[in-house]
């Protein structure tokens, strides 16, 4: 057997056609040559086994790689996995706006819409909006809405992987134990006129994805991973052997609700929450409150474009409360990487981080670290969400499904 990202990959007899495709989707083994060696099938049944792939569209023979024989010959054909044969959708949920897409299946964005979408409207509007954006971003793409094969939805808030809900999230009112996948579903196939036709639908934490999506786009071979995304909350998503780690019912990496002593009331209705004092919309509140237009994350993110002395102190300050946490984060973690990425992560917040973290942590924690801020910007829950939803339905045993169900 081999490995890859924590899942194991059955080599001999046992080698499926799924199996198969994850050996070239992961770059391991390329040409028939290559498979026949990583697996130790024979050559007539690789050659079987790879037709049902060519047959479902999913995979196509590119140029000539290397000699596969010490002896000399033609080139081998190689491999590649064929991105053409379907699109995913992807939308990245914040407390007052969204963020949808249609990506390619190996993350090229093809079609993209950010608008409002107020997370307090609750989840029939929210999905039922979002629905539309995707039926006109497929049009807009130049793709039929049956090449959908699977959508993915980044959510401000705790969330059950196994059942795609969100659980208590503190932040979204209305939306807890709500069947997300069942609405959203349903919403874009009214919109996109596909009938009773249903894709499937993957929900994750925003920070889970957007550390998904960094890590994998920027950092592929760091083996623990963090990000921290401090907008109108702070969420953590961490990445530990090249899959999310999300705790035993998807409440890791909630450090906006731990505990830091001050006196300030959460929205999770406690007092002293990391959240209620260094997020982006508790630096908002701050601003308001001495006279300053702020009402989010997102408008202490504008007054600190344009370098307003205030905002750009409080953010500073800001860092230094989340810092001091993140202390504790790295030294029980220990990542190569720590990014920090939403409203606040520019210069201000970044400084006021790096000023405590490198303060309370042991030099030990912190020797081998870089703390970073985002690449891929607003779009790393997109492409954290189009990569879930990816490498769900092309993992090996989901494949076998799905090509038994195309009758291949």
């Amino acid at each position: 057997m081999t490995e890859r990202a924590g899942r194991t990959v059955k080599t001999g007899n046992q080698a499926s056609s799924g199996e198969l495709l994850e050996l070239v989707r992961s770059g391991r083994a390329t040409t028939r040559g290559a498979l026949q060696r990583a697996t130790g099938l024979s050559r007539a049944t690789v050659g079987l086994r790879l037709d049902r792939l060519f047959r479902a569209g999913w995979l196509r023979e590119g140029a000539g790689g290397p000699v596969d024989s010490p002896l000399g010959g033609r080139p081998s054909i190689t491999l590649e996995f064929d991105d053409e044969h379907a699109v995913v959708l992807a939308a990245d949920l914040d407390t007052r706006h969204g963020r949808a897409a249609v990506l390619t299946l190996t993350g090229e964005i093809l079609a993209e819409h950010a608008g409002s979408l107020v997370i307090d409207d609750g989840p029939e509007a929210v999905l039922g909006e979002l629905g539309r954006w995707f039926a006109e971003l497929v049009e807009k793409s130049g793709r039929r809405a049956d090449a959908v094969c699977g959508i993915g939805l980044a959510v401000p808030g705790p969330v059950d992987s196994e059942t795609g809900r969100v659980v208590q999230p503190p932040i979204m009112p209305g939306w807890d134990g709500y069947d997300i996948r069942g609405r959203l579903g349903r919403a874009f196939s009214e919109h996109a006129g596909t009938g009773t036709a249903r894709v499937p639908v993957l929900v994750d934490n925003d920070a889970n994805l957007m550390a998904y999506g960094e890590q994998r786009a920027g950092y592929p071979d760091c083996s623990a991973f963090a990000l921290v995304k401090v907008s109108t909350g702070i969420g953590a998503g961490m990445i530990v052997g090249g899959t999310v780690y999300r705790g035993i019912d998807g409440g890791a990496g909630d450090i906006g609700h731990i505990r830091v002593g001050a006196d300030a009331l959460c929205r999770c209705g406690s007092y002293g929450c990391l959240a209620a004092v260094a997020s982006g919309g508790a630096v908002a509140r701050r601003l308001a409150e001495s006279g300053v237009p702020a009402a989010s994350g997102s408008d202490v993110r504008d007054l600190l474009v344009t370098g307003h002395p205030e905002a750009m102190a409080l953010a500073r300050e800001a860092g230094r409360q989340v810092g001091d946490v993140l202390a504790t984060v790295v030294t029980l973690l220990n990542p190569g990487v720590l990014m920090i990425a939403g409203d606040l992560a520019g210069t201000p917040f970044l400084t006021g981080v790096r000023e405590l973290l490198y303060q309370r942590a042991l030099p030990r924690s912190t020797a081998h670290l870089d703390v970073v801020t985002s690449r891929l910007g607003e779009r790393a829950g997109l492409v954290g969400a189009g990569a879930m939803v990816v490498e769900y339905l092309y993992a090996p045993e989901r494949a076998e499904e799905r090509l038994a169900a195309l009758g291949v």
